[in-house]
């Protein structure tokens, strides 16, 4: 039996899904039929296993009812950013087969660019309002009001495609799980470690459209709990979110840690986070200050794991763990790590490699280089991170290969300069690269965001650069700094670090 329709008969009534502070919510029972209506309108339309949809909503509980529709009859669902220009959208739509998109209807100029060039016939589906060239969504699935029984089958997998940092985004595809079985047992690790349950109230603060916040939800779902999603991020509604429907489980990023840190002390002391019992954080490098400060504020209820929407492995760690291995990512709870070297010999512990993992394989969609590229002859599979592991297990990551300098034939990993410098008073955020240099090839440059920006003057680029220097080599540091009023992230915290280095690629 399906996973939901389990739950749906165990407790109809429950909340599933719920927007904070809207009165948006859906039952079990009825997410349940409306995910049986959605695969009968896909079967309708002559969808079968293997086959895709693509999804562009803002965070709305259709979300999960289109996922669930779309797992029955094991397809692939693509989510596509809601931030993206029409053509960038449209060109994932296309690029994945997509037989049909779920769109809003205030994105209908993405929806004019996908008709305008549309190689697959992919139709379109208006949810929550009508489009001139689109089907009403609410109509067409009110025709299947009388839920069937569906043959098993394979269960249907999320098909993402990366942010894009290099040439167009490219979709990361998986085999579709053979079982009922087995697409439950894939998620295991999260509730084995982070202890995801029937009790279990989860926040996601984040867009659906990312890895972390879709996948986090649906394992929420799978394991019969409630999921609080916000329409929004903002700092202190997510404090309101968590006393009011007494949140158990968040998952957060490090840009967001830092904006609930920035409320003013009686703003964070205003509500209880009793309830709060695992907060669980990811998506991009979490300065070690900063996770300190969200330890001492929420206590040891901060977990950290690692993985990349290639699913190819992953770690966890917890706060006690950390604590005793700070600036770790955890021990592998996903496959086997590897640390390699260039020639592709087994590194030994403490030496900095590019990590790669035994676990689950997966494809670049329509780039079979880009996938050879990424394993190994034992078939293991790297996305391109770097670092090493200590005597007991622990994973450190370094930096991303794609970020490392060499600077007169020295290598230099740009994330152990933002470490330092993320520990100075007046940085709130910062970001490290190289630019040319007629003389080393590369120099490491620091651009730095202040928590007041009406600070920043050459006095306090040399006092940072002094500073980085009295915790690192001097080869590390930077030889020079700037300042930025606001870095440019994606809404789930990772910086867009190659816009950043643009700006600053002329020679030095």
């Amino acid at each position: 039996m399906p996973i939901l329709r389990q739950w749906a008969e165990r407790h109809p009534d429950k909340p599933a899904a719920l927007v904070a502070f809207s009165g948006e919510m859906v039952t079990f029972g009825e997410l349940d039929r409306r995910a049986n209506a959605v695969t009968q309108l896909l079967i309708w339309m002559g969808l079968t296993a293997g086959d895709g949809i693509a999804i562009m909503l803002d965070n709305d509980p259709s979300y999960f009812e289109l996922i669930w529709g779309a797992r029955r009859l094991g397809l692939y669902y693509t989510p596509v950013s809601t931030h993206l220009r029409p053509e960038e959208a449209a060109y994932i739509v296309r690029d994945s087969g997509a037989k049909t998109l779920f769109v809003a209807s205030r994105f209908a100029d993405t929806v004019q660019a996908l008709l305008a060039d549309n190689p697959n016939h992919c139709s379109v589906h208006a949810v929550g309002g009508s489009l001139e060239n689109g089907l009403d969504y609410a109509s067409e699935l009110a025709r299947f009001d009388r839920p069937i029984e569906l043959p098993e089958g394979p269960v249907g997998k999320d098909f993402f495609y990366s942010s894009g940092t290099t040439g167009k985004p490219k979709g990361i595809r998986q085999p579709l799980f053979a079982n009922v079985g087995q697409a439950h047992t894939s998620g295991d690790w999260v509730r084995e470690n982070f202890g995801f349950a029937e009790d279990t109230i989860y926040l996601s603060p984040a867009p659906l459209y990312h890895g972390a916040p879709l996948r986090f939800t649906m394992r929420t779902l799978e394991s019969g709990g409630t999921v609080v999603i916000m329409k929004k991020f903002a700092a202190e509604q997510a404090l309101a979110a968590i006393e009011h429907y007494r949140i158990t489980h968040s998952q957060w990023v490090p840009t967001i840690f830092f904006r609930l840190l920035a409320l003013p002390d009686d703003v964070r002391r205003r509500y209880d986070l009793s309830s709060h019992r695992c907060a669980i954080h990811a998506a991009a490098p979490c300065p070690p200050s900063l996770k300190e400060q969200m330890i001492d504020w929420w206590g040891p209820i901060v977990w950290e794991y690692y993985a990349g929407s290639e699913r190819n492995g992953a770690t966890c760690i917890s706060t006690t763990e950390w604590l005793s291995h700070r600036g770790s990512v955890g021990r592998a709870c996903v496959g086997s790590i590897h640390i390699l070297d260039e020639a592709q010999n087994e590194l030994g512990h403490g030496e900095i490699g590019d990590v790669y993992f035994d676990g689950p394989q997966f494809v670049y969609h329509n780039d079979p280089e880009k996938t050879a590229s990424s394993r190994n002859a034992q078939g293991w599979s790297t996305i391109g991170d770097v670092g090493y592991l200590d005597d007991d297990g622990y994973l450190y990551l370094t930096d991303r290969r794609s970020h490392m300098i060499i600077s007169g034939g020295i290598n230099v990993y740009p994330a152990e300069i933002e470490n330092r410098l993320a520990l100075h008073p007046d940085i709130a955020d910062v970001a490290v690269f190289g630019v040319p240099n007629p003389e080393y090839g590369e120099e490491v440059k620091a651009v730095v965001q202040l928590k007041d920006h009406s600070k920043a003057s050459p006095a306090l680029a040399d006092e940072l650069i002094a500073f980085c220097r009295d915790g690192l080599s001097h080869v590390k540091c930077p030889r020079s700094i700037d300042f930025e009023v606001e870095f440019p992230r994606q809404e789930n915290g990772k910086l867009f670090k190659h816009v950043l280095r643009q700006r600053y690629l002329q020679p030095a």
